[in-house]
């Protein structure tokens, strides 16, 4: 065997090569032909082992195995065949030269370790994608505890590297990174938190991936479409992108629409702003005109009664009309909406309807229509909404009421 190992050596000595030089070329010759044999190597075994697990990928029903091919996971496996020939000889290249034995060797393992972290980066991203075409999984922020599992073993990685580099024992390392924890948790500061982040963010079940959110603070108004350890990305509705750092979902307020996705309504909660000195009561002649309105003809005859009743027993003095009891445009108008929204199609019945007058403002008084549209859809919703209040506010002075807006150039005329 030391014969064979010498035989390009012998032939230079003996064509008249000082034995330095001798060994300098056999030694630079020996690495070339390893190198391109390595390369051939991983070639071939690249090739086959691709072309086999491509085709039993396809033949299998599961989709797992077409993700380890996506993900480069036979390709980073094939290194390994090239990798156990460079270690076989490299005693051999660098057998006249220990001193460059040793690096070599050196340079090997760490090349292992990282083809070991290629190999778990692959497969891991090849799981990470499978269990997103899980239904139960896919919103689910696989992807932060993933890169949890990569960043240990990055770390695990790189101190076992120093360990090799300097011949220091690994467990040296670990004894000196709790030394250095308060400077390893600042440098990975945001790292610890984003993971804290999505552990919470994934327990409380807070957001999902396809969730639509509302983070003022970022300029946020879209869906989910990645969460991270470190980032939570939105594409708004005007398609551009906007990424959140996981950690604000915990710290700051945001506002979750699912709820609202997955109900049998989406709310219309808006109002109208009554001019105050448009309200009265309503006399006998207005209110006999009111009754042509389909809506409430039925509640003014029976409303009408019962006042009527009771101001008699109370034998109240209708020459006022703030005597006894009596009917208000604005409460009139009140039942109009609400019997307005309970026979609009668009409407869903089941869900509340109201409609509310809330403490009177600057702006006049406040009517809010509280009720939710059967079409969640943005689109439609607005449509509807803006239906509904285009009718109301086409409706308002049939009931001698008037609707507040701030004062403009049409409010003012010039006297000559």
């Amino acid at each position: 065997m030391e014969f064979n190992k010498h035989i390009l050596f012998d032939h230079l000595l003996s064509v008249g090569l000082s034995e330095n030089l001798a060994k300098y070329t056999n030694m630079f010759s020996l690495l070339v032909l390893v190198f391109v044999f390595i390369m051939l190597v991983d070639f071939v075994v690249r090739k086959i082992l691709l072309q086999a697990f491509t085709q039993f990928a396809q033949q299998s029903k599961t989709q797992f195995d077409d993700f380890l091919v996506q993900n480069k996971v036979t390709r980073n496996i094939a290194h390994i065949v090239p990798l156990l020939i460079a270690i076989e000889f490299a005693p051999v290249v660098f057998l006249d030269f220990p001193s460059f034995e040793k690096p070599a060797e050196k340079a090997l393992s760490i090349f292992s370790i990282v083809l070991s972290l290629w190999i778990a980066r692959s497969i891991l991203n090849a799981i990470k994608d499978y269990l997103k075409t899980i239904p139960n999984l896919k919103d689910k922020p696989i992807s932060s505890y993933i890169q949890v599992i990569m960043i240990i073993a990055w770390v695990i990685g790189i101190m076992s590297s120093f360990a090799i580099i300097t011949n220091t024992s690994i467990w040296k390392f670990f004894t000196a990174l709790g030394a250095a924890s308060a400077v390893i948790i600042l440098v990975f500061k945001d790292t610890i938190m984003g993971f804290v982040a999505s552990i919470q963010v994934s327990v409380n079940d807070m957001v999902r991936i396809g969730d639509w959110i509302t983070f003022d603070k970022f300029g946020a108004d879209g869906d989910v479409i990645e969460i991270t350890l470190a980032t939570v990305k939105v594409q708004n509705f005007d398609k551009t992108i906007t990424t959140i750092p996981t950690y604000a979902l915990i710290s700051d307020s945001f506002k979750n629409w699912r709820g609202m996705v997955s109900s049998d309504g989406r709310r219309i909660k808006r109002s109208l702003f009554i001019l105050q000195n448009s309200v009265k009561y309503l006399t006998d002649q207005e209110i006999e005109q009111l009754k042509k309105i389909d809506l409430i003809s039925q509640y003014l005859n029976v409303k009408q009664k019962d006042i009527t009743l009771y101001n008699t027993q109370i034998n109240a003095n209708k020459e006022l009309l703030i005597n006894g009891r009596n009917l208000t445009n604005i409460g009139v108008f009140r039942k109009y909406i609400d019997q307005y929204l309970k026979h609009h199609s668009a409407i869903n019945k089941d869900m509340m309807i109201m409609v509310r007058q809330l403490a009177p403002t600057a702006e006049g008084i406040p009517l809010e229509i509280y009720a939710f549209s059967s079409d969640k859809r943005w689109e439609n919703y607005e449509y509807i909404m803006a239906d509904i209040f285009d009718h109301l506010l086409a409706a308002v002075p049939y009931f001698d009421l008037k609707v507040f807006e701030l004062p403009n150039n049409s409010n003012f005329t010039t006297s000559s």
